[in-house]
């Protein structure tokens, strides 16, 4: 009988982590199903791009997926018993079906987090996902010159989106409403980059600046201003899928799974957690953040530890450290913030054009991991010898 693996979600952390499992393992020992939402891989990395006007290249699935022995599934996950090794999905007919599992790879990521500001739901947009960045590139179609179009939140996200609508739509008033200054976390060179390009786009930038409500037509700051919004983004960070919480994995306080140092959950040794659903400690015993430059080796790690459990093989150590933060700021200007592995900003920085070739590299250069998960070193796909039946190695939590 195959051993069952299911993948949940096919973002950057799942769909590398599905195709390296098909890398490693014979096809005859086990079946992989690939279980998403959309029958597309999505960049989520170029959501600012979508949102701004720009066509990206659609990845189906099934052609990404084609004679490596993964089965995509396109249907919603809406429910995990974890104790049981069943997962419940419905389809976009609305029919459900019951899927078992001996292993199963958690990657359904993470959602724009409204931190329960009043009126962002109602009113304000997301690029998180692809459908937001649509509604939201259909809503900045639509404006006439002159509206006004704040972004809430300085972080990556934020800026990116920020200078991408600035860039497309000159005519558009654009802001950045950011809790601290422009870009604090950045070296000296990178803030003076930041700021000149700002600057020059037209971006009005409102710094240690809270956003505590959002209207219509307008937001409302910790100071009582109200800035007026025709449409307003919110970019304040990530949360994650809220199903996880809802059973008896092992989570935190936000949601994220509990895992050990090769992605398995430290509650149920048969369910490994990977991306932005994983709680993974990083250097310096700081969680990583959620990103993609976080998710793909917790990927990398899961799979290979998967695939060694089973075949007996040596478990992996995959490094979790950061070289570099790659911001795009419109399509000529970037700026590449070196950091070390903890993620701090260090001196050096690569800015101008170069720096927006070197990101858009980075863009490229993602999507073809997760279409080439083993980064095209040739893989021998092992016999399965046992059942992965070792205990999970417990990992200190983040506090």
């Amino acid at each position: 009988m195959q051993h069952r693996i299911i993948v949940l979600g096919a973002g950057y952390a799942g769909a590398v982590a599905a195709g390296r499992l098909a890398k490693r393992l014979r096809r005859e020992d086990v079946a992989i199903t690939l279980v998403n939402a959309e029958p597309d891989f999505v960049e989520r990395v170029r959501m600012h791009q979508l949102a701004a006007g720009q066509e990206l290249r659609p990845r189906p699935l099934g052609e990404m997926f084609a004679g490596t022995g993964v089965e995509p599934v396109v249907a919603k996950v809406t429910g995990v018993d974890a104790d049981r090794r069943t997962v419940t999905v419905t389809d976009d007919t609305g029919g459900t079906r019951r899927l078992t599992y001996d292993t199963l790879v958690y990657a359904l990521g993470s959602g724009w987090d409204t931190h329960g500001v009043p009126g962002v739901a109602e009113h304000a947009h997301e690029i998180a996902s692809r459908p937001g960045a649509l509604r939201l590139r259909e809503r900045l179609a639509g404006l006439e010159a002159g509206r006004s179009v704040v972004v809430v939140g300085g972080g990556l996200t934020g800026l990116e989106a920020a200078t991408e609508i600035a860039e497309s739509r000159p005519d558009l008033d654009v802001s950045l409403a950011a809790r601290g200054d422009l870009g604090d976390w950045l070296s000296a060179k990178g803030r003076r980059h930041l700021r000149k390009v700002v600057d020059r786009l037209g971006v009005t930038v409102h710094e240690r600046t809270s956003v505590t409500a959002v209207g219509a037509d307008h937001v409302t700051t910790a100071d009582g201003r109200s800035l007026p919004a025709a449409v307003t983004l919110w970019t304040t960070g990530f949360a994650v899928h809220p199903l996880a919480g809802a059973t008896t994995l092992e989570t935190t306080g936000t949601g994220q799974i509990v895992v050990d140092a090769t992605m398995r959950s430290l509650s149920h040794p048969e369910v490994y957690a990977v991306g932005d659903a994983a709680l993974v400690q990083g250097p310096g015993d700081k969680p990583l953040r959620m990103s993609c430059a976080s998710g793909v080796p917790t990927a990398w790690q899961a799979a290979d530890a998967i695939a060694a459990r089973l075949t007996g093989g040596k478990l992996p150590n995959t490094p979790l450290r950061y070289f570099n933060q790659c911001i795009s700021l419109g399509r000529k200007e970037g700026l590449i913030q070196y950091v070390t592995a903890d993620d701090r900003s260090v001196d050096a920085a690569l800015t101008g054009r170069l720096a927006a070739l070197y990101k858009e590299l980075v863009c490229k250069g993602a999507a073809w991991g997760v279409a080439n998960p083993t980064l095209g070193v040739p893989s021998r796909r092992r016999a399965l010898v046992h059942e992965p039946t070792t205990p999970a190695t417990p990992l200190r939590p983040a506090a």
